[in-house]
């Protein structure tokens, strides 16, 4: 017993000073927030991404670890996040036909998409009583967190703001995004992974593809186009309605 605790502080010491700390904890802690999520029967409320957030957060508080530290590490994760968003031309090539028939549609629901999602949020929370600072943050919400900051600099917002609000509302979409639709009885695939790629994003995407390939192919080519439109858009039409 005195063995395998030694060894096991001897495990930690190395870890904590090793850049293989942040790379272990997210590695640990996705593994047991994905068996929860089978164990659970793949309820939306336990989503993985979700659950391993909590679980970091609760580690590095417990730890008392700064975020620096942990993403020394975890930064290894975060590179493959290129090659991962790549690697989406595969399914977009086996759905290249419906996409490809589908092409208006898919055009006029992004152009809407993005247009609508950014101005909601920002005249809701202006209704709510939030700083122009914070509307401002919030319009770039539903894009990837980099670009998200980046359109949050352009347009005079918090960059840092904008990046935790474009997670919250992944996660938000990967949790409620397909039982709202199918409340809706919205039943097509194609449809849905519009929906939820144009609102959710990456993390919405992941959960797309949990739920057939044909979503999470359509989930992606939104999230790329729509990424594309905010990019080039939301300045201008933040500068028209005098909001900047």
């Amino acid at each position: 017993m005195r063995m395998t605790e030694n060894n096991l502080a001897t495990l930690w010491v190395y870890l904590s000073t090793s850049p293989l700390l942040g790379l272990t904890v997210t590695l640990v802690s996705y593994c047991i927030a994905h068996a929860v999520y089978l164990r659970s029967g793949s309820h939306p409320l336990l989503n993985p991404v979700l659950v391993s957030v909590f679980i970091i957060i609760c580690l590095l508080q417990i730890s008392g670890t700064e975020y620096r530290v942990y993403f020394d590490g975890a930064q290894f994760v975060h590179f493959l996040l290129g090659p991962a968003t790549v690697a989406l031309a595969i399914p977009l090539v086996q759905q290249f036909d419906r996409i490809k028939a589908l092409w208006m549609p898919i055009a006029v629901s992004l152009l809407f998409g993005v247009v609508f999602g950014s101005l909601s949020a920002v005249y809701i929370s202006r209704l709510l009583g939030a700083s122009l600072l914070t509307q401002l943050s919030l319009a770039p919400k539903s894009v990837t967190a980099p670009v998200a900051m980046g359109i949050a600099e352009e347009i005079g917002a918090l960059p840092t703001l904008s990046a935790v609000l474009v997670v919250t509302t992944g996660i938000l979409g990967a949790v409620l995004g397909t039982r709202l639709l199918t409340f809706f009885r919205i039943e097509n695939d194609s449809v849905k992974g519009v929906a939820i790629g144009v609102t959710a994003h990456g993390i919405g995407t992941a959960r797309a593809f949990q739920v057939s390939n044909e979503m999470g192919a359509f989930a992606g080519l939104a999230m790329a186009l729509s990424t594309v439109l905010t990019a080039f858009l939301l300045p201008w039409i933040l500068t028209a309605l005098a909001l900047i």
